[in-house]
C-alpha cells in the first residue's frame, strides 16, 4: 500500500520576524506538513528560522533541507539539533547532505574536498550525531529518541548507501551536479535515469528493517491550462530536451491542478515518492494541488 503523501516547503528568504512568521502561518493554512530551512550562505541561518517557524505555527513540523555538512563539526551540531528538537516540541526533521557549492566554502574559509571526501565527512558527521544524540547522556536532551528523524539527500551511490544505512528519509534531487562543474549547476535526471537511482537505493536498502520515506526535491510548479506554452521558456536552460521530455521531467509540476495531481500520483506509483517538497516561490501555487490530494 503507497504511503499517504506528505508536502514540505523549502523557505529560502527571510526579510523580517514578522514576515517570516506570517509565510509560515501561511504555509500552514495551505495544508504544508513541514517548513525547511536550506543551509547557503545568502539564506536564513537554519536553526533559528525553524525555531521561529515552530512557534508561529502548531501543525507542521520543521527540518533543515538540507544541511551542508561541511559547515558543520559534529559535536557543535548535535548541540543545534538537540536544542532545536527541545525548543520546537520534538517536531524536528534533520536534514543533511555534502554541500556542492564550492564558493560558499571559499567565502567561509572552510576547505573543499573531493567528491569522496565529502562523502567521507558526511558519514562521520552521521554516525557521530547517532553516537552523541543516542548515549542518552547528551545535554540538551533532544524530545525525539534517539534522536529527530533523519533525511540525507544524493543521488550517488555512496550517498545511497549512507542512505539506506542511517537515514529515515531518503531525499532524491531528480538531478545531477555537472561533471567538473563547483558551481551548484545541475543536470535534471529523465524519468528513465531517476527510475535508476531509486532501483539502486532500494538494492543498497533491501535488508532494512523498515523501508524509508522517499523524497523529491521539485523544482517548478506552474498552474496553467497550457503546458506547451508554459514550458517553452524552460527550455533555453534545457536546450538540450524536447518539450515532450521537458514535460516528462519528474521535478518539473505543470498542467492544471488535477493534472499535477495525477502526475505526482503516478510518480508515488512509479518511483515511491511519497514526501514532496517544493521552493518557496512556487509554495502558494502548490497549495491546490495539496488540497486536490488531500486524503490519498
Amino acid at each position: 500500500m503507497a504511503r499517504p503523501f506528505r508536502f514540505g516547503v523549502n523557505m529560502m528568504s527571510l526579510t523580517g520576524g514578522d514576515e517570516w512568521r506570517e509565510k509560515c502561518r501561511r504555509a500552514e493554512g495551505l495544508g504544508y506538513d513541514v517548513i525547511l530551512v536550506p543551509d547557503h550562505l545568502g539564506a536564513p541561518s537554519p536553526f533559528p528560522a525553524v525555531v521561529a517557524a515552530a512557534s508561529a505555527t502548531e501543525r507542521p513540523r520543521v527540518g533543515t533541507f538540507v544541511l551542508n555538512a561541511g559547515f558543520w563539526n559534529p559535536a557543535l551540531l548535535a548541540r543545534e539539533v538537540a536544542t532545536a528538537d527541545a525548543l520546537t516540541g520534538g517536531r524536528l526533521e534533520l536534514g543533511l547532505g555534502t554541500g556542492y557549492v564550492k564558493t560558499e566554502h571559499d567565502a567561509a574559509g572552510l576547505p573543499w574536498g573531493a567528491p569522496g571526501e565529502r562523502v567521507d565527512h558526511l558519514r562521520h558527521t552521521v554516525e557521530e550525531l547517532g553516537r552523541l544524540l543516542g548515549a542518552g547522556e547528551h545535554q540538551p536532551w533532544p524530545v525525539q529518541q534517539p534522536r529527530p528523524p533523519l533525511l540525507i539527500g544524493g543521488n550517488g551511490d555512496r550517498m545511497l548507501r549512507l542512505t539506506a544505512e542511517h537515514a529515515d528519509i531518503a531525499a532524491f534531487t531528480g538531478a545531477k551536479a555537472v561533471p567538473g562543474d563547483t558551481g551548484g549547476r545541475m543536470l535534471h535526471l529523465t524519468p528513465e535515469e531517476l527510475d535508476e537511482r531509486v532501483a539502486a537505493y532500494r538494492r543498497f536498502a533491501a535488508g532494512r528493517s523498515e523501508p524509508a520515506e522517499l523524497n523529491l526535491l521539485i523544482q517548478m510548479v506552474e498552474v496553467t491550462n497550457d503546458r506547451r506554452a508554459a514550458i517553452r521558456p524552460v527550455l533555453e536552460h534545457i536546450p538540450h530536451l524536447t518539450e515532450d521530455a521537458a514535460l516528462a521531467l519528474p521535478l518539473l509540476l505543470v498542467g492544471t491542478v488535477r493534472q499535477i495531481a495525477e502526475q505526482l500520483r503516478a510518480q508515488r506509483e512509479r518511483y515511491g515518492f511519497s514526501y514532496i517538497t517544493v521552493l518557496e516561490p512556487y509554495f502558494e501555487a502548490f497549495g491546490p494541488v495539496i488540497e486536490e490530494l488531500s486524503g490519498g
